[in-house]
C-alpha cells in the first residue's frame, strides 16, 4: 500500500471513535500491550509527560511541547484528534510524522493487528511510541485520548502526570458525576511519579489526593501555587500577569499566541509542570519559557483555539464542544468588540445537546450544520432542537455552505464563531 491507501486502511478498516463513537472505545489495555509487545515495547524506551483532562489538555500539551522544543530538546508530541491531516497527531519538533514511516509501520504490524481487531486509536498510539523511539526523542508530550485509566496511552511511565481539569464530557463512558470522571482521569497517576492538577475542585480534589497518596506520588495543585492576577486580550494574543500568591508584588508577564482567555488557566498548569520538571533536572529557563509561549502555534502547529482566520467580518474557529468549553467561548465573545454575533454550529450525537444549546445566546444568528462523520447530529435535528428553545437559524448540509452563508450575512464589524465540534472546525 502507498501512503494514501495506508491511511484509508487505518480510517476504514479499524474502529474509529470519531466515526462511530463508543463502539470504538476499548475498555482495557490488552490490545495495546499485545501490539507493543510485538514490536519490542517502545513505551519503555523514551521519557514523557502524560496529560489528561476534560478541557485544555490539547493546549497544555502543545504549550509544554513548545517549551521543551525551544529549550533545545528533541520533543515528540502525540495529540488527537487531527484537524486536516492524520499526521498532525504525531510530531517531533513541530514536524509531522513522515509518510514513509506510517506506511512501514502499518505493514509491519498488520499481521499482528488483524488477529486481534484493535481500534484506530490503539494502532495510532503504538505507532507514535515506535516513531518516538526510532527518532530518539529526548522527551515526548503524550495527550490522553479519552478518560485516562483505560486509555491506550496509559501504558507509559512518565516523568510527570498532568490533569488539567474535570468537567462533564463522554459521560456514557466515564460516568455521570464529576467524581466518577475524576476517578477515570486519576488512573494516569503512577507509583512515585509526581502529578500536577490544574484546578482545585471540592468534588474532585479529594479523589486525586487519595489516588496520589495510594501511589506515593507527589501531588501539586497548580492553582494553589500561581495566580493570574490580570490579563489583557488582544486580537492575536493574550497577555497574562502571573504571581505566586494573591499578594505578591513579583509578577511575570507572559504573552501567549493562543488568544483565548481560557488559556490563562492552562498557563498556570503549564508553569507548574515546568517547575516540577526543572526540579527533576530539565533545563527550562525563564527566557526560554517566555519565548516558547509567545509562538506555540508556530512551533507546534496548534490550531482551532479561538483562532482568528478572517477579518471584516472576524471569523473565529474554536474546538469547544462541551458545556464547559462553550461557556469559555461565550465569555470570550462577551469581551470581543463586535456588533452582531453569527454562530456556525455542529454537534455530535453523544454530547449533551440540550445542555450546550441552553447556554447559547438568543440574540445571535445561527447556521446549523454537521461534519461529514457518522456521529454528527443531523443538521435538521439540531436546528429543530435549537429553534424549540428560541435559537433562530436555518440548517445547512455542509460546513462549507453554513460558513459561506454566515460570512455573506455578516457585516464588517460582526463576529462569526465556528464551534461545537472538532470535526466542524476541521472542515471550516
Amino acid at each position: 500500500m502507498d501512503y494514501a491507501q495506508t491511511v484509508e486502511y487505518l480510517f476504514n478498516k479499524l474502529p474509529m471513535y470519531s466515526r462511530i463513537g463508543a463502539a470504538a472505545y476499548r475498555k482495557d489495555l490488552t490490545n495495546t500491550w499485545q501490539l507493543t509487545d510485538a514490536i519490542g515495547n517502545p513505551e519503555r524506551k523514551f521519557k514523557s509527560i502524560h496529560i489528561a483532562g476534560t478541557n485544555g489538555k490539547g493546549s497544555t500539551s502543545h504549550m509544554l511541547a513548545a517549551v521543551f522544543q525551544e529549550a533545545g530538546y528533541k520533543t515528540g508530541l502525540y495529540t488527537s484528534p487531527h484537524l486536516k491531516d492524520f499526521r498532525e497527531r504525531i510530531r517531533i519538533n513541530g514536524e509531522m510524522i513522515r509518510e514513509e514511516f506510517v506506511v512501514d509501520f502499518v505493514k509491519r504490524i498488520r499481521g499482528v493487528s488483524e488477529q486481534m481487531d484493535p481500534s484506530f486509536f490503539e494502532i495510532t498510539v503504538v505507532m507514535a511510541f515506535d516513531y518516538f523511539v526510532q527518532q530518539k526523542v529526548d522527551i515526548a508530550i503524550i495527550e490522553v485520548g479519552l478518560g485516562g485509566r483505560l486509555d491506550s496511552t496509559n501504558i507509559i511511565t512518565p516523568e510527570l502526570s498532568v490533569i488539567t481539569n474535570i468537567g462533564f464530557d463522554h459521560m456514557n463512558m466515564l460516568g455521570n458525576t464529576l467524581a466518577a470522571i475524576a476517578f477515570e482521569k486519576a488512573g494516569i497517576i503512577k507509583k512515585g511519579i509526581p502529578v500536577v492538577i490544574g484546578e482545585t475542585h471540592p468534588e474532585t480534589s479529594p479523589i486525586f489526593s487519595q489516588r496520589a497518596h495510594e501511589e506515593e506520588a507527589p501531588i501539586r495543585f497548580a492553582d494553589q501555587q500561581r495566580y493570574v492576577t490580570d490579563w489583557k486580550y488582544q486580537r492575536h494574543s493574550l497577555v497574562a500577569e502571573v504571581a505566586t500568591s494573591p499578594l505578591a508584588d513579583d509578577v511575570t508577564f507572559y504573552t501567549l499566541d493562543l488568544a483565548g482567555i481560557y488559556q490563562a488557566k492552562n498557563l498556570v498548569t503549564v508553569l507548574e509542570a515546568i517547575h516540577v520538571m526543572t526540579g527533576k533536572g530539565w533545563k527550562l529557563d525563564q527566557k526560554t519559557v517566555l519565548r516558547a509561549l509567545a509562538r506555540v502555534k508556530k512551533l507546534t502547529g496548534l490550531h482551532g483555539r479561538w483562532e482568528l482566520v478572517h477579518e471584516h467580518p472576524d471569523v473565529v474557529l474554536d474546538v469547544a464542544h462541551n458545556e464547559d468549553g462553550i461557556r469559555q467561548v461565550l465569555r470570550q465573545v462577551e469581551l470581543s468588540d463586535h456588533e452582531e454575533l453569527h454562530v456556525v454550529l455542529g454537534l455530535v450525537k453523544d454530547k449533551d445537546i440540550d445542555g450546550v444549546l441552553s447556554l447559547l445566546p438568543r440574540n445571535a444568528h445561527y447556521y446549523f450544520t454537521r461534519a461529514r462523520i457518522p456521529r454528527a447530529l443531523p443538521e435538521a435535528e439540531l436546528a429543530a432542537q435549537a429553534n424549540a428553545i428560541g435559537l433562530q437559524g436555518r440548517s445547512y448540509p455542509t460546513v462549507t455552505e453554513a460558513l459561506a452563508e454566515a460570512k455573506a450575512h455578516a457585516r464588517p464589524r460582526d463576529l462569526v464563531v465556528v464551534c461545537g465540534s472538532v470535526f466542524v472546525v476541521a472542515e471550516a
